[in-house]
């Protein structure tokens, strides 16, 4: 894995990884979930195997890319996405993401159609509902006030059920970790940015094979979310995973995996 920077349409500088040949048969851009970074996909990206190859994006105000000032806008991820298939010197890429990074996905899919292959969205969704700015302004707000750390119990319980805390406490921690690194201006204005975010004029409009996959057990965008998605895109397909919540490709990196192949291959 290497990791590189490119600049986008404005300057701010996208740290992304590379893994696997750049030239291999199968070609993934993958964006990871609210204030994680890129190895976000490292267990997916293990169960890949060969033919493929990889950019994992640290999405703007996260990991190693530059945070610059909001607002923010979902569109401009999605451009981001883009900017580094530029780099890359792909026309084309499966694109997927996770939560936050499924809401990119989707928004990459409405604007740059011709550049989809296929869209993995996991744990993720159009539009928050009606509450949305005001919900996402007070998680915002109270990293702002009393730290990320204040969110931590909170986040913990959203993202991984109790049985894979208890099984894999290495990955809980490593998934703290990554989130108590975030720069906490960036986090506002991402939080900003979903709370505003409504995609769902845009959906109905995409052709791209795409393949959703929710945690049985997610209340961060519940089955219902993913449902609504699969019953905007046509032809899309829906797959409940058992006993896992809103981070299912750290608790099923298998499934995750084969979704994305499946895309590469149609």
């Amino acid at each position: 894995m290497q990791l590189h920077h490119t600049p986008s349409a404005d300057g701010t500088r996208i740290a992304y990884a590379v893994h696997g040949r750049t030239d291999a048969k199968h070609r993934f851009a993958l964006i990871h979930s609210l204030a994680m970074d890129h190895s976000f996909w490292d267990t997916v990206v293990d169960e890949l195997g060969p033919d493929a190859a990889v950019a994992a994006l640290d999405a703007r105000g996260h990991g190693r890319s530059d945070k610059p000032a909001g607002p923010y806008r979902i569109e401009t991820f999605a451009d981001d996405v883009a900017g580094v298939l530029d780099a890359l010197g792909w026309e084309r890429a499966v694109v997927g993401g996770a939560s936050m990074g499924g809401s990119v996905a989707l928004a990459f899919g409405i604007r740059h159609p011709d550049r989809t292959i296929g869209l993995g969205l996991f744990d993720t969704t159009s539009w928050y509902g009606a509450t949305a700015p005001a919900d996402w302004e007070g998680r915002g707000q109270k990293a702002v006030q009393e730290g990320l750390a204040s969110l931590i119990a909170f986040q913990e319980t959203r993202w991984f059920t109790d049985d894979f805390r208890r099984g894999h406490p290495d990955v809980v921690e490593r998934s703290k970790r990554i989130f108590l690194a975030n720069d906490v201006p960036a986090y506002l204005e991402t939080c900003r940015m979903l709370g505003n975010m409504d995609l769902r004029a845009g959906v109905a409009g995409i052709q791209a094979p795409t393949r959703i996959l929710v945690g049985e057990e997610d209340y961060a965008t519940p089955v219902a979310m993913a449902q609504a998605l699969a019953d905007a895109i046509a032809g899309s397909t829906l797959r409940v995973l058992p006993r896992a919540r809103h981070l299912s490709p750290l608790e099923y990196p298998r499934e995750v995996a084969d979704s994305l192949l499946a895309l590469a291959r149609a």
